[in-house]
């Protein structure tokens, strides 16, 4: 028997490795009996990252309910007035020069007084000498002479600053009265030249209700900001709260009676492991791709050199497996959202939107994965190659549509701003179109036109109907039709046959090779699922 020549023995052993390659899990494993690690990693870690993350959700929970009850009773405090509902983004407004004196003073004198009608665990800020107090500082024209009954303006429009600074000891010996007479010269406003007062302090709190979810408890850093907004001179001052909270690491706290420190540390335990299991995740994907492209080398070249020909870009992608880089951004994104989760644990870091974004992305790539394991049988691997086909197609597709979008959003926000709330802004245009195109708040966006300016008037009407008419029963229908010509062909590709590419005309021919040279054993949950060997030859596709 002749000696094969060392050509076709490097030919049979690159078929050899390109159809192993292919295969899928179950499918190694009968062949080499290649246990499919990766596949039991990845359901581990499917389980341990959703864990994960409901138990950061709950405790994140706490934290968002804590900040948003404390800035409802901080107006409620501070706001003279206030109704509970915010009026639009601001919280309420005044209308008279009593009004503004009135609510500054009132807010002074809350402050003043806070310790004896909070019902929170509220304190003062303190510094390193003394308690820092309440700011108060306002903004008006540096020169500015009207006479509206005469339409005679003489003004200088640069701004001055002037602030003083109150601090609780001196407040809770003053009466607002008393407080007016030393400060007269500052809380003389000239309201034509006044532009905005802002009042700014600072306060401390405790987070209890985390030690009865077996937490440590947080300490909250609150920055309070009350704007008195007269910027347009309108007779309307728009009043303006806002309440920026700052989680710190409590100095010296003692909790007895409760397994608060024992979970704390079990939950940065179980971190730990997730931790574990991503970085192993992660190294085995990227051997698997540096694997890959080490055959994607060979390929090139042995067909280079047998065929004198390039392999095909379509070809070459072949070897980069999309789910293997999914997955490899996954773990390092829960990896990094994993450790900032156990310092905020340790209460060493309070980085809670940043961590929530890695965590929620992270998990969201991860069960996105699952498809890939459903992707080997032929019936749920229609969404994945329906995807697929038409994702070029949509993409240029919305591109000419967005043109269409853009200019009406521009042409509504420029005419219709000025007579309709949801038109006010650009983003606000752009969400309403959205929310039309879906056929939602139809209605509505048709009924709140103010009917002050008949052409006005008109053109919404024609705006609107044109719009609505052009998106729904035109763009919207082709763009689900391009969709459904792409799941027609791949369902005529699935019984005809798929397009054969050099790829797949030099894998056809290795077919037949049997890699099992011992009788087939059952796999254990989950390689009893097996794919008919029809389904082999359908596509070719990672």
């Amino acid at each position: 028997m002749m000696a094969q020549p060392d050509s076709d023995l490097e030919e049979d052993a690159l078929k050899e490795d390109l159809k192993f390659y292919f295969m899928n899990p179950c499918e190694k494993y009968r062949a080499r009996r290649q246990i499919p690690w990766k596949l039991g990693l990845q359901i581990l870690k499917i389980v341990m990252v959703t864990t994960q993350l409901i138990l950061f959700g709950l405790s994140n929970q706490l934290v968002v309910s804590f900040k948003e009850e404390n800035t409802v009773a901080f107006k409620h405090l501070f706001l003279k007035g206030y109704s509970g509902v915010d009026e639009d983004d601001y919280s309420c407004s005044v209308y008279t020069q009593q009004d503004v004196y009135d609510s500054i003073f009132f807010a002074i004198k809350q402050y003043c007084q806070l310790k004896n009608i909070s019902l929170g665990t509220l304190g003062y800020e303190q510094d390193e000498d003394d308690v820092s107090g309440l700011q108060i500082c306002k903004q008006q024209y540096k020169k500015d002479t009207m006479l509206p009954s005469n339409d005679t303006l003489n003004i200088d429009v640069t701004i001055e600053t002037d602030c003083i600074q109150l601090e609780p000891q001196i407040l809770a010996t003053k009466r607002s009265g008393d407080l007016k007479m030393i400060n007269s010269s500052f809380f003389n406003f000239e309201f034509h030249r006044l532009i905005q007062v802002e009042i700014s302090f600072q306060l401390k709190g405790i987070d209890l209700q985390t030690v009865h979810a077996r937490e440590l408890p947080d300490c909250y850093a609150f920055q309070n900001t009350i704007t008195f907004n007269n910027r347009a001179h309108s007779g309307k001052v728009k009043i303006y709260f806002d309440s920026d909270a700052d989680i710190q690491e409590c100095k010296d706290w003692h909790i007895s009676g409760s397994t608060v420190q024992k979970n704390t540390q079990y939950i940065l335990v179980f971190d730990g492991f997730v931790i574990v299991s991503c970085f192993a995740s992660l190294i085995l994907c990227t051997r698997s791709i540096i694997l890959a492209l080490k055959l994607q080398k060979r390929f090139v070249n042995f067909f280079l050199e047998k065929y004198k020909r390039h392999v095909c870009h379509a070809d070459r992608l072949e070897f980069i497996n999309g789910w293997y880089v999914l997955v490899i951004i996954s773990d390092v994104m829960t990896i990094i959202g994993s450790i900032m989760k156990m310092e905020i644990k340790a209460k060493n870091l309070t980085s809670y939107d940043v961590c929530s974004i890695l965590l929620g992305t992270s998990t969201l790539f991860v069960w996105v994965g699952v498809i890939r394991y459903l992707g080997y049988f032929q019936t749920y691997n229609v969404l994945i190659l329906t995807m697929q086909a038409s994702l070029p197609k949509v993409l240029r597709f919305c591109c000419c549509a967005g043109m269409i979008y853009l200019g009406y959003t521009f042409c509504g926000w420029i005419v219709l701003g000025p007579y309709h709330e949801k038109f006010e802004d650009l983003n606000t245009v752009a969400e309403c179109l959205f929310s039309l195109v879906n056929g939602d708040d139809m209605f509505a966006t048709f009924a709140q036109i103010q009917q002050k300016s008949t052409l006005v008037w008109l053109f919404s009407r024609l705006y609107l109907y044109s719009f609505i008419s052009l998106f729904i029963y035109m763009i919207l229908s082709l763009f689900i039709a391009l969709i459904t010509d792409s799941y027609d062909t791949i369902k005529k590709y699935q019984q005809n046959g798929f397009p054969l590419t050099d790829l797949h005309e030099f894998l056809k021919e290795c077919s037949s090779t049997d890699y099992s040279k011992e009788p087939q054993a059952s796999m254990p949950f989950i390689c009893c699922c097996r794919r008919r060997g029809s389904d082999d030859n359908l596509i070719l596709i990672n």
